[in-house]
């Protein structure tokens, strides 16, 4: 699975249908994180210079993860899957890790997680719905929900990216 980087992340088309401009979105977004994640060594993507926030860019990473993870295989899929990082006890094991935990695993997780969440919604129509109720909510939703909570998710998380990346090593933008 690609993850396009750094200034050549793919504009969203403005005319595409809806499924083509909502996984451009998604796309976009991932690429995004990807970006201020880029060129920096594994200290500084495990810095949290916001304190008393514990955020990070490799925690970003993580829980990205955990969010792609969660939504499209858990929620829409109804897959019982392992915790990756956060527990029920632990609620913040995405953010909170070890010296033996590193940046190459947390990529190499959320690449995995992002290619399997594109293969659980591929082909799937956005009005289907999950096959069974979410574990914390006991709703079900669409596929059409999950696609733009997600792009919110992702658009609210690279903000903080944006400010950590900034009080790491005062690299900015978009």
């Amino acid at each position: 699975m690609t993850i396009s980087r750094g200034n050549h992340r793919t504009e969203p088309s403005t005319t595409a249908g809806e499924r083509e401009m909502l996984d451009g979105w998604l796309d976009y977004h991932r690429a995004t994180l990807a970006w201020k994640c880029e060129g920096l060594s594994d200290e500084q993507l495990r810095a949290t210079p916001l304190r008393p926030s514990a955020l990070s860019l490799m925690g970003l990473v993580r829980h990205m993860a955990e969010v792609e993870r969660y939504w499209f295989r858990e929620v829409f899929l109804d897959e019982d899957l392992p915790d990756l990082y956060s527990t029920r006890e632990h609620r913040d094991g995405d953010f909170e890790f070890g010296d033996a935990d590193t940046w190459a695993e947390a990529e190499q997780v959320w690449h995995e997680e992002v290619g399997l969440a594109r293969r659980a919604a591929a082909g799937r129509p956005l009005d289907a719905v999950s096959d069974a109720a979410s574990h914390h909510r006991g709703e079900v939703f669409s596929l059409r929900w999950i696609y733009t909570h997600m792009i919110e998710e992702y658009a609210r998380h690279n903000g903080h990216a944006d400010l950590l990346r900034e009080h790491i090593d005062g690299v900015t933008g978009e």
